[in-house]
């Protein structure tokens, strides 16, 4: 026990220590615990767990405990709370905007530099993001402050525009609403990346008292700059300079689902032209409550959240539903179909369909080289792939799930180069002016396609079905497991524990003969799970089980979330189609097949965690 601790503490840390040889609290707990009973800049918060210990509060103690929220190699995000170590908090914010501006300092001679920050439309957003430029603006750091809600990537392209050093975007993305996060970013626009992610992770674990000053003053100071209307206008611009048709005849409904979207997606389809898009009024408000958004969960790659849009769209007889997330870097798109009857698309058949038609339209204008190149994650659609070799493009598909890999990839490769990244969790980014990925440009792309097609008497959906006969018919899906809370991080890394020693070999029929494990760099062949051959980089905690060869081909990824208490697993199928009469018959067979090798790997999932 600590020295330290006044004699409440003392005996707030007996009681803490007695509840966890009674099991009601992990050990991480403790420590953590300890840490703000003991240290002097954890003061202000003694009073709170006080309360807690008094009640007899362990369970809720363990949740706000149970870890030190992890400052990824992107940022922090989680369960908003007054206090604790495992939630976005008051001191949480503030020691990230204090471990982001002593990094910068340490690389910049001890000069501070310049930030950019931006927030979405979550509650407590606007109180976080101030709290972030006043801790920056005490350390030294010129701040350039949105003074009203933007997107992801309006801050990525304004850190490039206002020649930042870093940035911070408040947000928690996709998120519920009780959740909030800390995204930081680098002078290229993209989050932040090695060296940089350690070092700044090391300055933030490091924080102990952290300055700060009055907003006001610092505005009135020139210490805090805010921005607003002319990087709007010159981010709307670059977006609309992509432009690759001029069909605009498409009907949309778009909705932003209590976020930023009409900052971004909207402004741009309106400033390209597009002059029948329909904001959805029951979702239009900025809301951190998502308050119309079924289970107020604001995930475009849920389908209920179309539910209203398409209601909408019928009604008026719309082509194309929009759908963004809170923060507008992920863009959701639904069709209409035969019947009037709506079809909602993946993320991976938007990210083919944007590149078949990027690649279409440069090819046909003469502007693709030898070096130019397409960009995607290794869980997005070899889709995209074939369609990139089809028209002598490179495609680099090797990269770590994380939309900062294909940013990195486009200064490696040359953003001049560069023709267009998708990932399959609805990102996707064209052009230099941004190095994070933007639903303003997907949502360009796509409706342009859809307009273009329209004149045709063609939709979305046909093109797709061209692209299958064209190339094979490719198939994805995605499950996850939610594991929150301290046993649930356990679990996650008892289901890793177990794809890598004792994968699962059949699954409904299909056997799986190879495991690539990007973790240890290697792959395997199964049965008996020997190292076969080295697996070049990159390095993360990703495993792959491919099926053997045959007329169906399957492969199944699986990583733990590096933004929710969740694992995922991504499934992939292709079949060959050998003509237009084939593919019904040959989507209808990969479909079954691949349901049924979804549900065989989620009983084994539960048989491994005991559910």
């Amino acid at each position: 026990m600590s020295q330290n601790a006044s004699p409440d503490a003392q005996q707030d840390l007996q009681h803490i220590e007695r509840a966890a040889a009674e099991g009601k609290l992990t050990a991480s707990s403790v420590e953590n615990l300890s840490r703000w009973l003991t240290e002097p800049q954890y003061e202000p918060y003694r009073g709170q767990i006080h309360a807690f210990v008094e009640a007899g509060g362990w369970e809720h103690l363990d949740l706000l405990f149970f870890e030190v929220i992890p400052f990824g190699t992107g940022g922090r995000r989680g369960l908003m709370a007054d206090l604790g170590s495992a939630t976005i908090n008051v001191r949480t914010v503030a020691e990230s905007a204090h471990g982001l501006a002593s990094y910068l300092k340490s690389q910049n001679g001890g000069k501070g530099g310049s930030a950019a920050i931006a927030y979405d439309t979550r509650n407590r957003s606007a109180e976080f993001a101030k709290l972030t430029a006043t801790t920056l603006a005490a350390n030294g750091v010129k701040v350039f402050y949105f003074a009203s809600h933007r997107s992801t990537p309006a801050l990525s392209f304004a850190i490039r525009h206002l020649r930042c050093d870093v940035g911070v975007m408040i947000t928690a993305s996709h998120n519920p609403p009780g959740d909030n996060g800390f995204k930081a970013y680098w002078s290229s626009g993209g989050q932040v990346l090695p060296p940089h992610d350690k070092g700044i992770i090391r300055h933030v674990y490091e924080a102990g008292h952290i300055p700060t000053m009055d907003f006001d003053q610092a505005v009135s100071d020139g210490k805090i700059v805010i921005v607003g209307e002319e990087v709007d206008h010159s981010y709307i611009d670059a977006a609309c300079s992509l432009s690759l048709g001029t069909a605009r005849d498409v009907n949309i409904v778009f909705t932003p689902l209590h976020g930023v979207g009409e900052t971004n997606v909207f402004a741009v389809l309106q400033a390209a032209g597009f002059k029948q898009v329909e904001i959805l009024e029951s979702q239009r408000e900025p809301n951190g409550n998502f308050p119309n958004v079924p289970d107020h969960f604001p995930n475009p790659e849920r389908p209920q959240v179309f539910d209203e849009a398409i209601s909408r769209a019928k009604a008026t007889g719309a082509d194309l539903v929009i759908a963004t997330d809170p923060d507008s870097d992920r863009i959701g798109v639904a069709v209409k179909g035969q019947g009037n009857e709506f079809r909602i698309l993946s993320g991976n058949q938007v990210g083919a369909l944007c590149t078949d038609y990027v690649l279409r339209k440069r090819t046909a204008a003469g502007t693709l080289t030898s070096r130019s190149f397409v960009v995607e994650t290794m869980v997005t659609t070899p889709l995209i792939a074939a369609i990139s070799r089809a028209h002598k493009v490179r495609c680099l598909d090797n990269l770590l799930v994380g939309f900062k890999y294909i940013g990195q990839a486009m200064d490696r490769e040359g953003p001049e180069h560069f023709v267009f990244g998708a990932e399959e969790s609805l990102g996707y980014l064209a052009g230099e002016y941004a190095r994070d990925k933007d639903a303003a440009v997907g949502a360009l792309f796509i409706a342009e396609l859809a307009a273009e097609l329209k004149t045709a008497g063609k939709t979305l959906l046909d093109r797709l079905d061209e692209l299958y006969v064209e190339h094979g018919y490719f198939l994805e899906g995605q499950r996850s497991e939610t594991c929150p809370g301290p046993s649930g991080k356990q679990q996650i890394e008892s289901i890793m524990a177990a794809f890598r020693t004792s994968p699962p070999q059949d699954l409904a029929g299909v056997t799986m003969a190879e495991v690539r494990d990007y973790k240890r760099n290697e792959i395997r062949a199964l049965p008996d799970n020997v190292k076969i051959a080295e697996l070049p980089e990159p390095v993360g905690d990703l495993v792959f089980l491919d099926s053997a060869p045959g007329d169906f081909r399957c492969s199944i990824a699986v990583r733990p979330s590096g933004t929710e208490p969740k694992i995922k697993f991504y499934f992939f199928a292709s079949a060959a189609v050998k003509d237009r009469s084939q593919l019904s018959e040959v989507k209808l067979r990969t479909d079954e097949r691949l349901k049924a090798v979804q549900d065989a790997l989620s009983t084994w999932v539960r048989q491994q965690v005991g559910r």
